[in-house]
């Protein structure tokens, strides 16, 4: 496969890579430095005289002057660990490492809980506003860096997503040797999820009602959209509690797409309670602490594949 531009990622976001060819060899040529894994950047096409010249131009917010402070801190390297300066020679198919730094990022005011931990799984609550994974303008006030922090477990890596503005139960895998068949259950579809959620009557439907949809990424940034097709998408809705023009809803997944419970809440009417990007994308800008997406993670149960046991998870907050 080609790649045709430019990749980069933080190191502990492989577990969700699935381009072929361009993941690096492990571990890392970079230890994780304050909770922080390094990130890394592969060369593409094109001819640049220095590592330096190459940072500046595929970075251009990241002065010179920065890249030149990591380099003689040996914060940069090649992939075989080989420490760059700024006149070392690179060229295409390269990979370099390096530590992803932000200014000015914002402080969560939210605290995780820790409910469970074994030798294999690391079970949190996780608040709303918080990111699972570095990106975008957060960085160390993230979930995983937070729990790395914590607990000094290198090889922490989430199981599954959760979007950052909703809240509940996430499951860590704490080992490597035994990710791998935690994995498979997601993606076999043997672990129930259940959700909260806050959002207006529907006085129309019969309920319990199945909700199926074929849901693809839009042509807008970050949102999902329904098309005409065989449905990919399951969610089965039910009514827990009347609350005026305002019901607590139990959303049961049993498919896992981006945006999967929003987008069918939002597509029968009744989007969820502050929600940002459905049905219409709002401006955004600095966090309303006050007004949280309604939607929680409830809920998670399994059989374990290691010991054969009933797991089952519960979130000690509620909407």
């Amino acid at each position: 496969m080609v790649v045709s531009v430019f990749f980069v990622v933080s190191y502990f976001q492989l577990f969700t890579l699935t381009v072929r060819g361009i993941t690096p060899s492990s571990p890392a040529p970079l230890p994780t430095k304050n909770g922080i894994s390094p990130s890394y950047i592969w060369l593409p096409e094109g001819q640049w005289e220095s590592a330096l010249a190459f940072l500046t131009q595929q970075f251009p917010a990241v002065s010179a002057d920065v890249w030149r402070s990591r380099m003689a801190k040996l914060e940069v390297c090649d992939a075989n660990g080989n420490y760059l300066h700024p006149h070392s020679p690179v060229q295409r198919g390269m990979c370099i490492f390096y530590y992803r730094e932000i200014e000015n990022e914002p402080t969560i005011p939210f605290q995780e809980t820790i409910l469970f931990e074994d030798a294999h799984l690391l079970v949190v609550d996780k608040p709303h506003f918080l990111a699972v994974i570095p990106g975008g303008q957060y960085l160390r006030e993230t979930l995983l860096v937070r729990l790395k922090l914590q607990t000094n477990i290198e090889h922490l890596t989430p199981l599954h997503r959760l979007d950052r503005e909703t809240a509940g139960v996430i499951l860590f895998s704490k080992q490597i040797e035994s990710r791998g068949a935690y994995q498979r259950l997601f993606q076999t579809r043997q672990i129930a999820k259940t959700y909260h959620a806050l959002a207006p009557h529907l006085p129309q439907l019969t309920f319990p009602y199945l909700k199926q949809s074929r849901i693809e990424e839009s042509d807008h940034f970050f949102k999902m959209h329904e098309v005409n097709g065989l449905a990919n998408s399951e969610t089965l809705i039910n009514v827990l509690e009347h609350r005026g023009d305002i019901d607590l809803y139990e959303l049961q997944p049993y498919t896992g797409k981006k945006h999967q419970l929003r987008l069918h809440m939002a597509s029968l009417g009744v989007p969820i309670l502050n929600d940002l990007f459905y049905p219409e994308a709002l401006p955004t800008g600095s966090d309303d602490y006050t007004k949280p997406l309604k939607l929680l993670a409830k809920s998670i149960a399994f059989i374990d594949p290691l010991d054969k046991s009933k797991r089952e998870f519960h979130s000690r907050q509620s909407l």
